[in-house]
């Protein structure tokens, strides 16, 4: 099993090779649907009726709102325990295909105490690459990544302003905006920050093999 880390500094990395850094959740892991099944195991259930998580989980008596802090509370509950979410489509075999060409980091916005959860779950699934744990931002943990490890480097996410954060940290890193759960694409539209837009792994993985030169 990988490591966890919890500075840019300490992940292994190789300057003479090129960089993929992906987030876990709905890049990786399908962490709405894995979410759900701990909802209705509440009698709660997700209305999948924009992008956000606070403001739609609701009872299913009566179809109310849980308000914020309830909906946090739940979260923490459940990411304490996060190693049972399914892998996003085709991303198992398309990164296995690139890692001769690339290494690869996880950047996920857990804590150091739901890290190993996080870990054994990636393990699991054979996304065995060192995770390094987040707050807020990506951006200054994209730019910190990237001066350690090789050229060209990726970054795949879910979320626009970690895309735009990313861009603004280090223009140069390329930038992928990828949702694994198509239940969730229509609800978010394309990152402006991003340089590609990308509905499945296939075609993340055309760009990256693109950019590398390895051919799509």
């Amino acid at each position: 099993m990988a490591d966890f880390h919890t500075s840019p500094g300490t992940v292994p990395l190789s300057p003479a090779r090129p960089l993929l850094i992906v987030d876990a959740d709905e890049v990786l892991l399908r962490f709405a649907e894995g979410f759900e099944r701990f909802l209705a195991a509440r009698a709660l259930y997700l209305d999948l009726s924009t992008y956000r998580l606070h403001g739609n989980v609701k009872r299913r008596d009566d179809d109310s709102a849980l308000i914020d802090i309830e909906v946090t509370a739940l979260l923490d509950e459940f990411r304490g325990d996060l190693d049972s979410l399914d892998a996003v489509v085709h991303a198992q075999d398309i990164l296995g295909e690139l890692a001769p060409h690339l290494q690869t980091v996880v950047l996920s916005n857990v804590n150091a105490s739901q890290a190993p959860a996080r870990l054994r779950n990636l393990d699991a699934l054979g996304f065995d690459f060192p995770l390094l744990v987040n707050s807020g931002l990506k951006g200054p943990a994209v730019k910190a990544l990237a001066k350690r490890g090789g050229r060209p480097t990726f970054f795949v996410d879910d979320i626009p302003h970690h895309l735009t954060s990313a861009a603004q940290y280090d223009p140069e890193v390329l930038r992928i905006h990828l949702i694994g759960d198509e239940r969730l694409r229509p609800l978010m539209p394309s990152a402006q920050d991003a340089h590609l837009r990308a509905d499945t792994w296939r075609e993340a993985g055309d760009f990256i093999r693109t950019k590398l030169g390895t051919g799509a």
